[in-house]
């Protein structure tokens, strides 16, 4: 677990010769797949993988497969692409497999009952927070929002709640004042892969329990969707600051400049030092000077670090701002 992990007592290591877990992986995105590598270099044995269908993406709409099954073809692994995990033919198919835990990151869809009840040891989810902080399906991006200074990961059986299974085990990880989502969930992909092997590893050795979630402490993080994304400058800098990183890289901050769609890389609030002078904003309104490009908000000012005009490539908000040439008194959002 490291230094900062948690495993109950009951648990420890597996040992040489105890009998390996038939697996099925259940993940989508590119954060479960330091999972599947942890997997397939431990003493378990991943015998399929479960992902969500091949979709179309990019300007050109073309087919791809997720990082999970491109990593599952790679190592000639079995993929499942049910539309749904409740279709018969994926619980036909799971009850053919005869695995004993299927463990499961950011699957992206809700497993039904009758396919939890399938394996022997159930199915155990990794997710990215402390639960019983930040159920949903966006942890990561809540907790840097919210301001915490302190995150982790943590294992638990999955059940019909959402989230809410007893959990195996924890690891934490400090959130750093200038991380974004991006920044956290890649070190939490690794820490959290770890912690996945180490509670497989207990649950074959038959020394590791769940423990119920505590009652008190509970916080949601649903889906976090474009629209939630539009920077409010009417937020103080602060906290302009935190929700941008929140939604960095993905689905990406934005304002709108001129009418058109502006998107916004991190920004960093404006100290000031004594003595000099800065400029008076209104929330959104636009300064461009030696001291960068600066918006403000409503309590203080951000500096702006890179932006995206609709249609183009990111680039320093000082080359965009020469070739916008913002006029006194113009604002994002207006």
């Amino acid at each position: 677990m490291g230094r900062h992990g948690r495993l109950p007592a009951r648990a420890r290591p597996r040992r040489e010769g105890e009998p390996p877990l038939r697996l099925l992986f259940a993940g989508t995105p590119a954060p479960a797949v330091p999972s599947l590598e942890a997997l397939l270099a431990s003493g378990h044995e991943v015998v399929a993988v479960l992902t969500r269908p091949d979709a179309r993406s990019g300007r050109g709409r073309t087919v791809s497969r997720s990082p999970v099954a491109e990593r599952a073809d790679a190592a000639g692994l079995p993929v499942l692409q049910p539309r749904s995990p409740r279709e018969p033919e994926f619980l036909e198919q799971l009850a053919g497999l005869a695995v004993d835990c299927a463990p499961v990151v950011a699957y992206g869809a809700l497993v039904p009952q009758a396919a939890l009840d399938v394996p022997l040891h159930g199915w155990v989810n990794l997710h990215f927070s402390l639960l019983p902080a930040w159920r949903g399906a966006a942890p990561v991006q809540h907790a840097i929002m919210a301001g915490d200074e302190l995150t982790g990961a943590s294992t638990f059986r999955l059940e019909a709640g959402l989230d809410t299974g007893p959990v195996f085990g924890t690891v934490t990880e400090p959130i750093g004042p200038r991380d974004t989502a991006g920044d956290l969930l890649g070190r939490l992909a690794v820490s959290g892969a770890a912690l996945l092997v180490a509670t497989l590893d207990g649950i074959a050795a038959g020394t590791l329990v769940p423990e119920p979630q505590p009652a008190e402490g509970i916080s949601l993080a649903p889906r976090i969707e474009p629209a939630d994304a539009r920077v409010n400058w009417d937020l103080p800098a602060h906290v302009v600051d935190r929700r941008v990183r929140g939604v960095t890289p993905a689905p990406g901050a934005w304002t709108t400049w001129r009418g058109e769609r502006l998107r916004l890389g991190p920004v960093e609030p404006v100290t000031h030092d004594p003595g000099v002078a800065a400029p008076d904003l209104a929330p959104g309104e636009i300064a461009a000077g030696t001291g960068g490009v600066l918006a403000g908000t409503g309590r203080g000012a951000v500096r702006l670090g890179q932006v995206q005009p609709a249609g183009k490539r990111m680039v320093p908000a000082a080359d965009w701002a020469r070739g916008a040439r913002p006029q006194p008194g113009e604002r994002f959002g207006a």
